[in-house]
């Protein structure tokens, strides 16, 4: 089954993806034993329609049949019909009525996994690693991860008024976030003290020709005598697979970016860096932490591999799995767990993610300390890197690093809102010492 793009979202986050007809090749491998386990299945199907306490219906049976298998395999793989189909489809444009959340469901509850940044929630102080217990008035527990999606999705201008408990806080709290057209702007820049920006916050459909652009015009903007760049992946939840190689391909000269593999040993793509580093070999740092996941991960591991950029910040999410999504209906689409990707070291970071070159901690943010990181090995039934690793193996965070003892309340007294960019910066300052070409001032910035 040949499709034209492969996708990488993590729990709750869809970008474009190709939707080809189903086939029915698969069914001639079915043997014997697969037939009786089928017999059972319709047993019992056969027993609820006769003696259910009420009528049920046929659909709706299928339906949960259908979504009980797909939840069993890993939480990324389910079934879109009718409604939720429309939802699929409304979200791989990147133009939508919502609140720019990524969530998942934990024991059934909706968890947070992160913010998009600009977005209403963003800006009404939704962290990663809340949970949201009531969904305007009504209590979300016990919803699946589309039904909970769909509620905080409306018209822009209306309100939502969302119930979050966070860990560190006493009591849950109230957050009414008005809707708005989420129409995601995924690559702006600015220039800090001589130094490129890049805040890359998805990987849909044409990130890599805006980050090209962004690269261009931070070149034009410095004339040529930037001193080296940030790559922000914070919070980036992923997307398509070819965006997140082509935006690696602009910082490499060459080079494997990423291999995917599916079940069998030979079922294995590789993608390759083209020439042409379009930041000049200047020093790069990749920002990342716990929501930065799947697409982004892999820009993140293809230039620490490579030794072209430090990785900062915390660990990431470690959602290192390929989905696949195939049209199975005129308004139903399977989404399916197909293989799993590599750095070019032959890493897997599923559910381990990439581990920062210099872990930094983002200070700033005041519930730093007692807000719980979500990532994907929190996931129930996520998988493992490889079929043969022990969850305990798994490496876990590090502790705090003695040299980050500022308080939140000290960073705000110095004007620093962002603890991990801010450090992100001076390394680089440092990095290209004091005989480096002067640069322009900050301030310019652009999308």
């Amino acid at each position: 089954m040949k499709l034209n793009r492969k996708y990488l979202p993590p729990a709750a986050v869809l970008a474009a993806l190709a939707l080809v007809p189903i086939t029915n090749s698969a069914f001639a491998a079915v043997d014997a034993t697969d037939y009786q386990e089928l017999e059972k299945f319709m047993s019992v199907y056969e027993r609820v329609k006769a003696n259910y306490v009420d009528k049920v219906d046929d659909k709706a049976l299928i339906k949960g049949a259908i979504d009980g298998m797909l939840s069993s395999l890993d939480p990324h793989s389910s079934f879109a019909e009718a409604s939720d189909f429309e939802q699929l489809k409304t979200t791989t444009d990147g133009n939508y009525g919502g609140l720019g959340l990524t969530v998942s469901i934990e024991d059934g509850a909706v968890k947070v996994i992160a913010p998009t940044e600009d977005t209403p929630a963003d800006r009404a102080g939704i962290k990663s690693g809340d949970y949201i217990t009531h969904i305007g008035g009504e209590l979300a527990y016990g919803l699946s991860l589309d039904d909970a999606v769909g509620k905080m999705r409306g018209d822009p201008g209306t309100p939502i008024k969302l119930t979050i408990v966070r860990p560190g806080r006493d009591k849950p709290f109230d957050v009414t976030v008005v809707r708005e057209r989420i129409e995601l702007h995924p690559v702006k820049w600015e220039i800090k003290d001589g130094i490129g920006i890049l805040n890359i916050n998805t990987f849909s459909g044409n990130v890599a020709d805006q980050t090209k652009s962004a690269l261009l015009a931070i070149d034009k903007a410095t004339g040529g005598k930037a001193l080296g760049y940030v790559i922000d992946l914070r919070s980036n939840p992923g997307g398509l697979l070819d965006q997140a190689v082509d935006v690696s391909d602009a910082f490499l000269e060459g080079g494997e970016v990423v291999s995917q593999r599916g079940r069998e040993k030979n079922d294995i793509e590789r993608y390759y860096a083209r020439p042409g580093d379009m930041a000049h070999g200047l020093p790069v740092i990749v920002l990342v932490d716990a929501g930065t996941a799947s697409a982004s991960e892999i820009v993140a591991g293809a230039l620490q591999d490579h030794r072209r950029a430090l990785v900062m910040g915390e660990t990431s999410f470690g959602k290192g799995s390929v989905q696949t999504v195939v049209q199975t209906g005129p308004e139903a689409a399977l989404r399916l767990t197909t293989a799993r990707y590599y750095t070019p070291s032959g890493r897997s970071v599923q559910a381990g993610g990439i581990e920062p070159d210099i872990p930094v901690p983002q200070l700033s943010d005041k519930d730093y300390k007692d807000r719980p990181r979500v990532r994907e090995a929190d996931l129930r039934r996520h998988l493992l890197a490889q079929a043969n690793v022990d969850d305990k193996l798994l490496e876990k965070d590090s502790t705090a690093d003695p040299r980050f003892s500022m308080t939140a309340a000290e960073l705000e007294k110095k004007g620093i809102k962002d603890f991990q960019l801010y450090y992100a910066i001076n390394t680089l300052k440092r990095l290209t010492g004091p005989a480096a070409s002067p640069a322009p001032a900050a301030g310019k910035k652009g999308r």
